[in-house]
């Protein structure tokens, strides 16, 4: 899918895919692009889109570059943090003039959140294409940091169903742990998606300041601080949180140890307190022809008894001992 953007009155305006020139167009966005999508792209911009397998390598030299008089700048997104399993999806940014492109073949929500709130308002700067990239690198962000935010409320009700529920014998700890490993996992996959981020923003704040031109240099600046000051906390804050999970993930296992030993504990007490008596039966029920209790009238309930007091005295003397 190809769709190109142009600005009226300082609101984002979809026009007509593919573009006849270049002249005008702040954003051309490519969404599964087929072989002729891309070629016409190519023809438009003058420049060589990358591949799905290429936008999946993970050296910075295929990531950040220069290349035909654009600035190709490939991030990790995330996509469907809302659905039961979020997937990694590479999205490539290229910077030609006052153009921009994107590749990518997912559908992150913040693209179509930009694209709503630049054609809406026009605080959402979008007069060319860099801040069309700053937008939408924005809008990322701030997807990232709802994510960390609800992953953090999580991890707080998986903190109380292990510790506060301690002795609820009916939880299922082994759920528990598989919830951990969801959450760590999508902590992991923000974490490098962060990275990402914060790289791309570093290399365009890396290039010749020279080279922005336009009324709107100075607020293009101020929001690419912006975004990689909010990287790099949600990054620590990532962090934290990934400390977290590793804690609860550990104080689970303890748990189950904890029960574990309980139960051992019960069953080595239960077979010492039956030993004796199990002694005691063991004894009278050999076939031997003399016992001096067969004859004896008071020789089963004495037989009794003491199977019954052999088994008391461990149980007291263990109690005694606070082991029970």
């Amino acid at each position: 899918m190809l769709r190109a953007y142009s600005t009226r009155s300082d609101l984002l305006v979809e026009v007509a895919s593919p573009p006849a020139t270049a002249t005008g167009i702040v954003w051309i966005d490519l969404l599964n692009p087929t072989a002729d999508e891309n070629a016409s792209v190519e023809g438009l911009l003058g420049i060589s889109i990358p591949s799905q397998d290429e936008m999946q390598e993970i050296e910075l030299s295929a990531r950040l570059y220069q290349e035909d008089g654009a600035t190709f700048m490939t991030m990790t997104a995330l996509a469907n943090l809302d659905g039961e399993s979020p997937v990694k999806t590479p999205v490539t940014f290229i910077l030609k003039g006052a153009t921009l492109a994107t590749v990518r073949w997912s559908d992150p929500r913040p693209f179509l959140a930009y694209q709503t709130r630049a054609a809406r308002q026009k605080e959402a700067l979008s007069s060319n294409g860099e801040q069309v990239m700053l937008g939408l690198l924005e809008a990322l962000t701030d997807r990232t940091a709802d994510a960390l935010e609800k992953l953090g409320n999580d991890i707080d009700a998986l903190s109380r169903e292990v510790f506060r529920n301690a002795g609820n014998k009916t939880r299922d700890l082994q759920a528990v742990i598989a919830l951990i490993g969801q959450k760590a996992e999508l902590l992991i996959m923000i974490q490098e998606s962060l990275v990402s981020l914060g790289r791309v923003a570093a290399y365009h704040a890396a290039l010749d300041p020279a080279a922005r031109k336009g009324s709107a240099a100075k607020e293009s600046q101020s929001m690419l601080k912006i975004i990689q000051r909010d990287a790099q906390a949600l990054g620590e804050h990532s962090r934290a949180l990934t400390g977290r999970v590793t804690f609860l993930l550990d104080a689970t296992l303890g748990m189950i140890n904890l029960e574990q030993n309980q139960i051992i504990k019960i069953v080595s007490v239960a077979a010492v307190v039956f030993l004796p008596p199990t002694l005691v039966a063991s004894i009278y029920g050999m076939n031997f022809g003399v016992m001096p209790e067969l004859a004896w009238s008071w020789g089963y309930p004495m037989a009794l008894g003491l199977m019954i007091l052999s088994a008391v005295l461990p149980y007291l003397f263990f109690k005694r001992k606070g082991w029970l």
